[in-house]
């Protein structure tokens, strides 16, 4: 990967005292941002000298230098690169900007913003500007609505990971407030509460005939997350599809795709009102629907290209740290890897996204007359509907046919108005239409 310094990249010979001054910029930018240590000016990798020690102390100074809390807004992740070692330090927007570097305090001298690719001070009416938007309703700062809380089920999570849990626990996770009360945070995490999460079934291709409706929640987030998982785990059946070099077992959904948008609709949903993400199966779909709009100040494209502005920072780090959550702001992009982006829908109080089933293309197969629709064309339907952003180079390949075959058989699938194309050569995807 051939990388250049920007607004969303920092390059690093080594971890200097101007480290924290980057972190805070890209933490009171809208996008977030990469630092790359051991990466020279022209993004040429060098490596770094005692890797696992400066990465335990590149987490040291990003939790214990900067104010406010950081935890669920940063990652740091030891990378490859032309065989020499790197640290790739990954920070999401924060939501209680300013963030400023913590001996300094909310002032110029603390607080550093991203313009183009350099780090600039902020003057005193950005950063007044940006604390009276700070946000008010943040799950921290409301406080849950019962306060005889117990965690065991999260201390079993954390233990199952490796995970050492002390007597500080709860301030480490930060479920409680200065003032000693447990917040909606710990609400969310603890053995019980009242936060339900629906699985619907229905019949046919509209919610008018309502066949199965189950709760999961009522219990700690994690546990009611793994159980909407595990439900969908068993709607996602496997069906067989063959074709002329192998035989393939193949979702209904792409199992990462599903995996990753159950995880973001529940870690970033809006439970301020007490509502929780919905999940809606029909004879053709699942609709997954996510309480609250998009991140302030994010535009749609924002949101498709992966920028990272956790919603939820303490459940975020809770996630990432019982192994929910691989690396911030990857999500989308593995869904994104299998999937066109008009899958999503952005509503004003909600975010939809949609998976149509996958066996419905082998439905259509069968019920189009054989005398219409040859076998190659059959099989070139069941790759468009696993892989609808695939060359037509690889898919000759796949079938060990020549290119031109490909192209004169998927004109006439388009003749039959059978698939079209959306979008250009080079960005854009292969779908089907039943």
């Amino acid at each position: 990967m051939k990388l250049i310094e920007s607004n969303a990249n920092e390059f690093k010979l080594f971890l200097n005292d101007k480290f924290e001054k980057v972190v805070v910029s890209f933490l009171n930018s809208k996008d977030g941002g990469n630092i790359y240590l051991g990466v020279d000016d022209l993004g040429q990798p060098v490596g770094l000298k005692e890797v696992d020690k400066t990465q335990l102390e590149v987490k040291d100074r990003i939790k214990n230098n900067i104010s406010p809390s950081t935890l669920g807004l940063f990652d740091v992740v030891i990378e490859e690169m032309s065989n020499h070692q790197i640290i790739h330090v990954i920070i999401a927007s924060g939501t209680e900007k300013p963030y400023y570097i913590r001996r300094k305090g909310m002032s110029p001298e603390g607080c550093f913003t991203r313009i183009g690719s350099s780090v600039e001070s902020m003057n005193n009416e950005m950063i007044i500007d940006l604390f009276s938007r700070r946000t008010k309703n943040s799950l921290k700062s409301i406080i849950s609505p019962q306060q005889s809380l117990t965690f065991s089920q999260l201390k079993i999570f954390y233990d199952e990971v490796g995970y050492e849990i002390g007597g500080n626990f709860l301030n480490q996770l930060e479920l409680i407030n200065d003032d000693g009360k447990f917040n909606y945070v710990a609400y969310l995490l603890s053995d019980n509460n009242n936060i339900s999460i629906q699985v619907a079934k229905y019949q046919g291709l509209d919610s008018y005939n309502l066949i199965e409706n189950e709760e999961f929640g009522h219990c700690c987030l994690v546990k009611a997350t793994k159980n909407v998982l595990n439900r969908l785990e068993i709607e996602n059946r496997t069906f067989t599809k063959i074709t002329s070099i192998e035989r393939k077992e193949v979702k209904k959904i792409d199992p990462i795709a599903l995996r990753e948008a159950v995880i973001n609709a529940i870690v970033h949903n809006d439970y301020s009102n007490e509502y929780a993400a919905k999940f809606e199966l029909f004879d053709d779909r699942l609709e997954i629907s996510s309480i609250g709009g998009l991140p302030e100040r994010f535009t749609k494209e924002d949101f498709l290209g992966g920028f990272s502005a956790p919603k939820n920072k303490e459940l975020m780090r809770v996630f990432k740290d019982v192994g929910l959550v691989e690396q911030l702001g990857t999500g989308i992009r593995r869904i994104l890897r299998s999937y066109p982006v008009d899958i999503y829908a952005f509503y004003p109080n909600f975010i939809k996204v949609t998976f149509k089933f996958k066996d419905n293309t082998l439905k259509m197969i069968n019920d189009t007359n054989d005398e219409e629709i040859s076998d190659i064309q059959k099989q070139i339907l069941l790759i468009i509907e696993t892989e609808p952003k695939i060359t037509q180079e690889k898919m000759a390949s796949q079938l060990n046919v020549h290119k031109r075959t490909i192209i004169r058989h998927m004109n006439t699938l388009e003749s039959y108005q059978l698939i079209r194309r959306v979008g250009d050569n080079r960005t854009g995807h292969w779908e089907i239409l039943n």
